[in-house]
């Protein structure tokens, strides 16, 4: 089999490697699909905290199962899985949140990942398709990213929400908000990017290169301000910027990651009882949310996928000077 490795910041390598064999717990998939993440990008750039090289990347993946012992499963089912790993044994296990455990091991970042003709994974990771195909499938992970972003800040129907960041994370958090029926509020700098906002449900949209930011979103809200905020720009100014949008009781959502210190002020976070919270990965909650709201067609995965790769061809798009995989929405990897 061949399979992509990130050899260095900047530098690919693919290489040839036999089929690997499934232990005690653990399945063959065959990959037919990989999502591009901006965890991908930015390990690739040498700026992802959690990471080390050499590495194989790749977390978001649509597959065949091959074989193992994953109860239920039979040869050419179709597959996605829950790529975060632990051995579920830490406080945050035992609290119900194996999401953001002491041992996490995310496929592609901290162990290989799926950037290769076949992957070995843990049984227990795997979530079998009912009536999804692969495209379905490869959207599942990034989906349920803002899936878990939503359970966390309590959606209330009617409220509005402000997403900023309109990127691939952020546009599910838009996308899977109006589902739930926030009045969605889009903040982005590139306008094609709040296009796609208005497209995934956006009600309003905000440029971020306005100087009025605030007057814009006061004049939306009947001067209250959002009551629900989510970053997922893992950008520092507009993370420390948001903390004057909250309203009074607030809850404020960092779903995007930085690696710089979070700057605000206390008497203004204070006076308004706010509430700030992280969300990291997703749950098998999230999995399955996600794909019911596939399945019944309220998420439809041709709305996001934006640009189309064979798997050899994968290594000259991340060099493109061009940088193409920042435009768009999400692109995916398709295997032979």
């Amino acid at each position: 089999m061949k399979k992509l490795i990130c050899a260095e910041p900047g530098r690919f390598v693919y290489e040839e490697a036999d089929i690997p064999k499934p232990g005690k717990g653990e399945s063959l998939l065959r990959i037919r699909k990989i999502g591009i993440c901006g965890t991908d990008i930015h390990a690739f750039a040498g700026r992802q905290p959690f990471f080390t090289y050499p590495r194989v990347l790749g977390h978001e993946v649509a597959a065949d199962y091959v074989e193992g012992d994953a109860a239920g499963f039979t040869t050419g089912d179709k597959v996605t899985v829950i790529p975060y790993f632990t051995a579920g044994t830490d406080i945050a296990s035992r609290m119900g949140k194996p999401n953001c455990t002491n041992d996490m091991r995310v496929l592609g970042v901290h162990i290989d990942g799926a950037m290769a003709e076949y992957v070995v994974v843990p049984s227990h990771a795997l979530r079998k398709a009912t009536d999804l195909d692969y495209d379905d499938l490869v959207l599942v992970e990034p989906l349920s990213i803002g899936a878990h972003g939503i359970q966390r800040g309590g959606i209330i129907p009617g409220e509005f929400v402000l997403v900023m960041g309109a990127g691939p994370i952020g546009l599910g958090i838009i996308a899977l908000a109006n589902i739930a029926g926030g009045k969605v509020i889009a903040l982005d700098v590139d306008d094609s990017r709040l296009a796609y906002a208005k497209e995934l449900g956006a009600s309003y949209t905000v440029s971020a290169r306005d100087a009025d930011v605030q007057e814009q979103l006061a004049t939306i809200t009947n001067g209250d301000m959002p009551t629900l905020l989510f970053d997922a720009t893992g950008n520092t100014a507009a993370i420390n910027n948001a903390f004057q949008y909250m309203a009074h009781g607030a809850r404020y959502v960092l779903v995007g990651l930085q690696k710089e210190e979070i700057h605000f002020s206390h008497p203004e976070f204070h006076k308004r009882e706010g509430t700030l919270m992280s969300s990291r990965n997703a749950v098998a909650r999230d999995f399955e949310y996600v794909m019911e709201r596939l399945q019944d067609k309220s998420l439809d995965a041709q709305q996001f996928i934006t640009r189309r790769v064979k798997f050899e061809d994968v290594a000259e798009l991340f060099t493109d000077v061009n940088k193409p995989l920042l435009s768009g929405i999400k692109t995916v990897i398709e295997f032979s």
